[in-house]
């Protein structure tokens, strides 16, 4: 689904580049960072608070040992629209009280697969609660009338929702997502899920299919 990736002129955000869509992509394991983002979203959808729709996706490195613990969270992924943060919360200096905030906000839907499970852990890991989150896959069997999709996955959802292929290699997907500089592969596969997340739930939602 994400076609390219560059790094932007400010050597600080990237351009993750999809069919018909640029997402500008900030990568950091900066609170202070992290907080800005927030606040600039907030600035720009001001006149639809109430209603703001946000893709949201984690990753941790895999545990490939039967019965091992669960790594921690080190990546949390906010999309909104054509801006996507990717927060390295496993490195970050500090957690602002804006991500908080911002995940308890009653006034938005937090959309992605699974979403329940994510939600749970990353309460578990940071103590971060999600207070409205929505899975795609229900929302999709409502929206669309086929019950099958609410065991789909975010490929199929991809597929059937927005019309494009959606690749998700396992080496990507099972890699190490906790290390201190993320690969472009690695910021171009979070940043289309965060993304992919989004455009879907914005799609069901105001019924444009």
């Amino acid at each position: 689904m994400a076609t390219g990736i560059y790094l932007n002129d400010d050597e600080e955000t990237y351009t993750v580049t999809f069919p018909g869509d640029d997402i500008l992509t900030t990568v950091t394991s900066s609170g202070a960072t992290a907080a800005n983002w927030i606040a600039t979203t907030r600035q720009i959808n001001q006149d639809r608070l109430n209603h703001l729709i946000i893709g949201l996706d984690l990753e941790w490195r895999p545990t490939f040992q039967r019965g091992g613990d669960v790594n921690f969270t080190a990546l949390i992924q906010l999309c909104v629209d054509h801006r996507c943060l990717i927060f390295q919360i496993i490195h970050a200096d500090f957690i602002p009280d804006e991500l908080s905030e911002f995940l308890s906000d009653e006034r938005f839907r937090f959309v992605g697969v699974g979403i329940d499970a994510d939600v749970a852990k990353l309460e578990e890991d940071y103590e971060l609660t999600v207070a409205n989150p929505v899975d795609l896959r229900g929302l999709a069997a409502q929206k669309m009338d086929r019950p099958e999709l609410s065991s789909a996955g975010l490929a199929t959802l991809v597929k059937e929702v927005m019309g494009l292929r959606m690749s998700k290699p396992r080496h990507i997907r099972a890699g190490e997502w906790d290390r201190e500089n993320l690969t472009v592969h690695q910021i171009r596969y979070a940043c289309a899920d965060a993304f992919a997340s989004f455009e879907i739930g914005r799609r069901l939602f105001y019924d444009e299919l």
